[in-house]
């Protein structure tokens, strides 16, 4: 059936009959309906198309949603089982043929234009599996409730991504010399729909811009990106808050100062300077938060789900994932006491450069009972997680507090 309309607003051509002929029913109060009013009906629906059952959606304007931790057992994780983190509502038309990169901004030597044909024909392709973590994963264990989607620990993956340097892109245009940072933008639709506004343009230092494992991409899991991770094109960038690496990309600004774009104002993705109480306010100002840059030494537990039971004199194999930002993790420990004594993991080394690396053990309980299973990761400068959640903050980043699960032993 060809829709007269497109899922976010109507076409213009569009006719309340063609309307009613979809829907399959009459809309009371039609004469009613506001110009270019959304039915609820024909929301962004298709987020959850091909994934799996079991994801947890935490709201659907925008789309975010959230992967159970034992969907995560992947080595590298599958498109089906991806946790969506959007700002605003996709492109409302998508043309890869007419999709196109622009370079601009204070610092470069003159901006240029690519369409998708010139990044893959100029520019050699690189596959990394990096690892993207939402800044604010965890939120949901801050008491008093900071403001943000309530993540559990799932808003984490480590894909394969495909594309091509940024930092050839940038040698190609020319930077000048007073670049310090980058800033992205997005086709991404605002909520409010006003297309003056952005619904998300964050950026890195250029010194972050300039690794070799900053992608351009167009591909994921040997793929072409799906539509709701950012089709067709976008920025990803591992190690750092996943929000850095936009989205339906259309444009990359150099800039000679930190990259004033939206959501980075205020103190989204910002932490506090200093400790404060919880539940305080304080301005959001410079003067008070700094951006966060690299994520947290974490640990998930994969295998198996919380409230595993097993027979006494059994042996429990665990293993998950852990990652540290632009660090590597150095070692993996397991405790069944809270804490009080600690067994090493086996771990193996990352595949390359921000992804993230598996581990696994075995445990064998002492007796029947109740058990609390805790991981806890250290980093390569010897930070270890935190046993308890780490200082409460105004908008709920970087819990890396010691993931757990239950077990019982009968």
């Amino acid at each position: 059936m060809k829709y007269l309309f497109d899922r976010r607003g109507f076409l213009k051509k569009s006719s309340l009959a063609a309307i009613v002929a979809s829907l399959g029913s009459e809309i009371v109060f039609a004469e009613h309906l506001p110009k270019n009013y959304i039915p609820v009906a024909f929301g962004e629906k298709d987020a959850l198309k091909g994934k799996n059952a079991n994801l947890i959606v935490q709201g659907d304007r925008p789309w975010n949603v959230e992967s159970p931790l034992d969907l995560l057992d992947d080595r590298v994780t599958p498109v089906d089982k991806m946790f969506i983190r959007n700002n605003g509502l996709i492109p409302e038309t998508i043309d890869v043929k007419t999709w196109t990169l622009t370079i601009d901004g204070e610092s470069v030597k003159a901006p240029k234009t690519y369409t998708l044909d010139d990044l893959k024909k100029k520019f050699k392709h690189y596959t990394y599996q990096l690892t993207l973590e939402c800044g604010g994963n965890g939120r949901s264990g801050y008491f008093p409730a900071a403001s943000g989607n309530q993540w559990g620990q799932g808003a984490v993956h480590c894909s394969e991504w495909t594309g091509v340097r940024l930092k050839d892109i940038l040698a190609d245009v020319g930077v000048k010399s007073d670049a310090v940072y980058i800033g992205y933008h997005g086709k991404d639709q605002h909520l409010s729909k006003d297309p003056k506004k952005e619904a998300i343009s964050r950026g890195v230092p250029i010194s972050k811009a300039m690794e070799d494992e900053t992608l351009v991409a167009w591909q994921l899991n040997g793929k072409d990106i799906p539509e709701f991770h950012g089709f067709p094109l976008r920025l990803v960038i591992g190690g750092w808050p996943a929000s850095v690496s936009g989205k339906w990309l259309s444009g990359i600004s150099v800039r000679n100062k930190v990259h004033d774009g939206a959501k980075m104002e205020g103190h989204s993705y910002k932490m506090p300077k200093s400790p404060v109480p919880p539940g305080t306010e304080i301005p959001t100002t410079e003067e008070y938060y700094k951006i966060i840059e690299s994520m947290p030494v974490k640990s998930l537990i994969t295998f198996p789900k919380t409230g595993a039971t097993i027979t006494a004199n059994d042996v429990l194999p665990l293993r998950g994932h852990a990652w540290a930002g632009d660090l590597a993790v150095k070692k993996v420990e397991v405790s069944i006491d809270f804490g009080a004594t600690w067994q090493d993991c086996k771990l193996e080394g990352p595949v390359n450069r921000l992804a993230w690396q598996h581990w696994n053990t075995s445990i064998k309980f002492p007796v029947k009972g109740y058990y609390e299973v805790w991981v806890r990761a250290t980093d390569t400068k010897g930070v270890s997680q935190p046993m308890v959640i780490p200082a409460w903050n105004p908008g709920g980043y970087l819990n890396n507090a010691c993931e757990r699960i239950a077990v019982k032993v009968g």
